[in-house]
């Protein structure tokens, strides 16, 4: 393939202010999926979680939180973890600072005045969309006491050039404990998603792998 799924351990080096994956001994791994709530496809993994007792974290664009309350409120209910993805799905390398922490802050009372309780207990995990962020906006996120959290294996299950099976193996044949791998529950990733998912939860559980939710 021409594009990386799983992140050189130089990137990792290179940017060490960014949570790449969590090291551990117990064999966990962090499923995560950004781009929601989507009611096309965002319930369904749930489900899928739920079959498995599998924990995720999800990071939420703040417009689809006020669009979707119901269920956003049912990620919470669940016991998952939310992080922010900004209100619009930016791009930092394309946004002034300012206005990337305007949009950001936005999602992030979206998130904080959802009905959460104890709010003052939920991590303030971010992640870039595209993966993109100025040093500049990096560095107030990191300040306000975000961790941002990048990713150690990517499906590209948003990708419509390739197969469900590449989709599939992009996730399978990288995995390791500690691994923090990125999905979407989104329109866009919905169709290799219902594929994808289930298969790689059986694989995960089959081969001894904790799934948890990113709580730093």
């Amino acid at each position: 393939m021409s594009f990386w799924v799983k992140t050189n351990r130089f990137i990792k080096l290179y940017f060490p202010n960014y949570i790449w994956d969590i090291p551990n001994y117990e064999n966990k791994v962090y499923l995560t999926f950004d781009d929601g709530p989507t009611p096309e496809i965002t319930e369904w993994v749930l489900e899928q979680l739920k079959i498995h007792n599998a924990k995720a974290t999800f990071f939420c664009i703040g417009k689809n939180i006020e669009k979707h309350p119901v269920i956003f409120q049912k990620i919470i209910d669940d016991n998952h973890v939310i992080g922010n993805h900004t209100f619009n799905h930016v791009n930092g390398w394309s946004t002034k600072t300012n206005d990337y922490m305007v949009n950001t802050n936005l999602c992030q009372s979206k998130i904080l005045n959802s009905g959460i309780k104890h709010r003052n207990q939920i991590p303030k995990l971010f992640r870039p969309p595209y993966g993109k962020i100025k040093p500049s906006q990096s560095k107030i996120l990191r300040k306000l006491g975000y961790k941002i959290i990048m990713w150690d294996v990517i499906s590209y299950d948003f990708d419509t050039e390739i197969s469900n099976e590449e989709c599939l193996n992009n996730v399978l044949n990288n995995v390791k404990s500690g691994s923090i791998i990125v999905f979407h529950d989104s329109v866009k990733a919905e169709q290799k998603l219902r594929i994808v998912l289930p298969q790689t939860l059986t694989f995960l559980k089959e081969k001894g792998f904790v799934l948890e939710k990113i709580d730093l």
